[in-house]
């Protein structure tokens, strides 16, 4: 991929992350557990344990992944490989990380991808607050996923094939 093309691609991820960084710190430095689950009983407090843990990896992994980006697209000289390998990187940690969540709370049903409804599904119906988030960032998200496809396994593919790890 051309350097234009992989540094226009980094500052361009780099500032969607930035903003689903500033959605997400908000949200979890604003809402406890306690505050989430009211008085919902133990499967609200299960999904919101799973939910809250869910979106702090996130946060982290997209806080990190800013922290990169910004380091590379500061240096005099852009490093092409380093940003390359730094795009495979959100797209492995960040973008997996919000489509396939490990407590699984919540998932992405392709079904309604194309009728301009919401398809992030949730496994129990969750505060507005809980439910605005994360469909919040579920925009910026879709985005980097279709931005960064090639990262999904080209990448890996192509280095693979210049004998590099």
């Amino acid at each position: 991929m051309p350097s234009t093309n992989v540094k226009a691609l980094a500052e361009s991820t780099r500032d969607k992350l930035k903003g689903a960084v500033a959605q997400l710190e908000p949200f979890l430095n604003t809402y406890a557990l306690s505050q989430l689950t009211g008085e919902h009983g133990e499967d609200a407090e299960l999904f919101y344990k799973g939910l809250l843990a869910d979106l702090r990896h996130l946060l982290v992994y997209s806080e990190v992944s800013v922290e990169k980006l910004g380091v590379l697209l500061r240096r005099p000289n852009f490093d092409i490989e380093g940003g390359e390998r730094a795009l495979y990187e959100v797209y492995h940690n960040c973008v997996n990380a919000f489509f396939y969540p490990k407590n699984e709370c919540y998932s992405e049903d392709g079904r309604y991808a194309y009728t301009g409804q919401d398809a992030i599904r949730f496994r129990f119906k969750p505060s507005r607050e809980a439910r605005n988030i994360v469909l919040g960032v579920s925009k910026v998200y879709e985005e980097l996923r279709d931005d960064l496809a090639y990262y999904e396994s080209d990448y890996m593919t192509q280095r693979r094939m210049q004998g590099q790890k």
